[in-house]
């Protein structure tokens, strides 16, 4: 049984250009770009060339690029970075933000912060208006995702980031979901911090990156050598890198091939549970392209979950990173509340890479009988 992989929101296959480029770099880029010889040069170059790539993919500077491993060190960098460098201890984010963020400003109410959590609406999303009202004088960040990890929302950052213009206020955005779905502009968006991670892309595990606006005090969370400009210890990794770099010269390429691609595939996967009579309401509204998150009134998750990976359909209930939690979705905690019959009945279905239109309605096809089975 070939499996249809469904999850491209919790992570992505690495593509094949990608893995070749990555696959080359283990053996010919084993340099440390530190060293003044002909072989760390040659790893410093391709590290420069990649840092040129993603400065050039969200309309930055080549230095404001800061290597990490991952969305979560680049989120926890952003937040406790700022934390540590700036009077006042207030914090406005949203209560669906992924946990890199919020379980790093429950870490940070610990230390004596006051920290806001605002609300959305049942559409999951943040209102610019309430962050307005939630500023205070001792406000030194807000945090708001631009595209949510389960429900797929967008967030109004560009208008949040222009309410916030002029202010001393640090903006960062959690762009981990969004980046090489959406077309993203640090200018337009008026962000001074930005996290990105590659494995949602295509790209290898374990590297992303932190975008600091030229100007944006930031402490440092790792300490050892001066590598990325002293900001972020540790040498870094150049195949990753490399092999990411590639990624994104692909996702820019191809994204709105792929975006067209991944709404025929939702158009698809709901015409067919129309057709088969499933009942279904989707959470959320304007989603990225590649999310699509549906209820399914009468069924069990669990149950549900099981009986897909079984029919050899990989999908999910939200969030990878809370896999094996008996706690339900946070997001849809806070789009319908605590007693919501959507917390026991909800299904991210996320595309990418691989998929086909058949592929996709058989997929459909097979939730369409499994429902009819369980509901």
């Amino acid at each position: 049984m070939k499996r249809i992989y469904l999850d491209h929101a919790a992570t992505s296959p690495m593509h094949p250009e990608v893995a070749d480029v990555f696959t080359e770099a283990l053996g010919t880029l084993y340099g440390n770009p530190s060293s003044i010889h002909g072989t760390g040069r040659e790893a410093r170059k391709a590290l420069d060339d990649a840092r040129r790539v993603f400065a050039k993919s969200i309309g930055a500077n080549d230095p404001e690029i800061i290597f990490t491993s991952g969305g979560t060190e680049a989120d926890n960098f952003a937040i406790f970075g700022i934390a540590a460098k700036k009077d006042g201890k207030h914090i406005i984010t949203s209560a669906i933000e992924h946990h890199a963020v919020l379980h790093a400003c429950e870490k940070l109410e610990h230390e004596g912060y006051d920290v806001t959590y605002l609300p959305v609406d049942e559409n999951g999303l943040v209102r610019a208006e309430d962050v307005k009202n939630a500023l205070r004088d001792d406000t030194i960040l807000v945090t708001i995702m631009l595209g949510n990890n389960e429900v797929g929302t967008v967030q109004p950052v560009a208008e949040i980031g222009e309410l916030l213009k002029g202010t001393d206020v640090t903006f960062h955005t959690d762009a981990v979901q969004a980046y090489g779905i959406l077309p993203i502009d640090v200018e337009s968006l008026g962000v001074d911090l930005l996290s990105v991670s590659a494995h949602k892309l295509n790209g290898p595990k374990g590297i992303g990156f932190l975008y600091q606006k030229k100007g944006t005090a930031l402490a440092p969370l790792l300490y050892g050598g001066e590598q990325e400009r002293k900001r972020r210890a540790g040498t870094e990794n150049v195949p990753a890198i490399t092999a990411f770099a590639k990624a994104v010269e692909i996702s820019a390429n191809e994204r709105e091939e792929k975006a067209e691609a991944y709404e025929s595939y939702k158009r698809i996967f709901r015409d067919i549970l129309e057709k088969e009579g499933v009942p279904f309401k989707e959470n959320g509204t304007n989603p990225l392209p590649h999310v699509l998150n549906i209820s399914l009134p009468g069924i069990e998750i669990e149950s549900f979950l099981v009986n897909l990976d079984l029919a050899g359909i990989s999908a999910s209930s939200g969030s990878a990173c809370t896999a094996g939690s008996i706690d339900p979705s946070h997001v849809l905690v806070a789009m319908y509340g605590a007693d919501a019959e959507e917390l026991r009945n909800s299904i991210r279905f996320s595309f990418g890479l691989g998929l086909t239109e058949e592929a996709v309605a058989e997929a459909s096809q097979k939730t369409a009988q499994i429902y009819k089975r369980l509901a």
